[in-house]
């Protein structure tokens, strides 16, 4: 799947602020600064589309980016990051939960994980919560290109094992770099097998989760 346009939609703070709209929608979400901005410029090859911020926990809102006119991509806040106050975690929490589990636009969620590291426990948990969660992902490691290959390939593997170990569902691991460019064209096609067929032209067309501690 080819890109051919992107452009910022809107931002909601919750599921009722999200637009009526029938656009199938991908989601990306991932801890607190694993990289989930850079991503989305990297697939849109627009630098500028959505924020990057080295300070953690910059993306606060449900960001909707409208990709070739007929599906939306959605840049999810990161979860688990610990200076947020404690209402704000609980409000974010919230939101992003009943996003992922009452949006019927949702084809596809692509869970972001940091591939210089092993499994922590925010995100197995967060891997634990998704095996209630009707809309099927894909697990994507991020920063591949700031490790030795042997290192994320490795981390890739303890993950499969931990998740296998966990008793939780086996899906596909896409490793990416947005510096690099490295997964593009893959993770694309992941998602494009995910979408519903492009409508030809003139054819119509509240859980809380448990993974983000807030004590």
């Amino acid at each position: 799947m080819k890109i051919e346009s992107a452009e910022f939609l809107t931002s909601a703070k919750n599921l009722e602020d999200c637009p009526r709209s029938s656009l199938p929608e991908v989601a990306f979400i991932g801890r607190s600064n694993v990289g989930k901005s850079s991503l989305v410029n990297m697939l849109t090859k627009q630098k500028g589309l959505a924020k990057v911020s080295k300070k953690p926990g910059a993306t606060k809102l449900l960001n909707f980016f409208t990709m070739n006119k007929w599906w939306n991509l959605v840049d999810l806040p990161g979860y688990g990051y610990a200076q947020v106050s404690k209402g704000k975690q609980s409000d974010f929490n919230i939101a992003v939960s009943e996003y992922l589990m009452g949006r019927p636009q949702l084809k596809l969620i692509c869970a972001l994980v940091d591939a210089r590291f092993e499994p922590t426990e925010i995100d197995l948990g967060f891997f634990n919560w998704l095996e209630e969660c009707p809309v099927p992902h894909v697990m994507v490691f991020t920063k591949t290109d700031e490790v030795q290959e042997d290192v994320w390939r490795r981390n890739m593997e303890i993950y499969r094992e931990t998740l296998d170990a966990l008793g939780l569902r086996s899906v596909e691991m896409i490793p990416c770099s947005s510096v690099e460019r490295a997964g593009r064209g893959v993770l694309l096609q992941y998602i494009q097998g995910a979408l519903p067929k492009k409508p030809k032209k003139g054819s119509g067309t509240g859980v809380q989760l448990n993974w983000l501690k807030k004590g």
